[in-house]
């Protein structure tokens, strides 16, 4: 598996996202941006009109 794809699975992003959800106690997104350096991302605030809401972990 290329390390770009291991670093920007879903599952990583979900893991990332539920350890920083029981930290913050705050909602995380986990987002598609379309973009081919980082297909994947979490953030806690609202994604943008280009990006698309995989999962929310609230």
């Amino acid at each position: 598996m290329p390390r770009q794809a291991e670093l920007t699975s879903f599952h990583r992003a979900y893991n990332v996202a539920l350890r920083a959800r029981r930290q913050s106690g705050m909602r995380w997104f986990i987002v598609a941006t379309g973009n081919p350096f980082q297909p994947i991302r979490t953030s806690c605030l609202a994604p943008g009109n280009d990006e698309i809401v995989l999962a929310l972990v609230a």
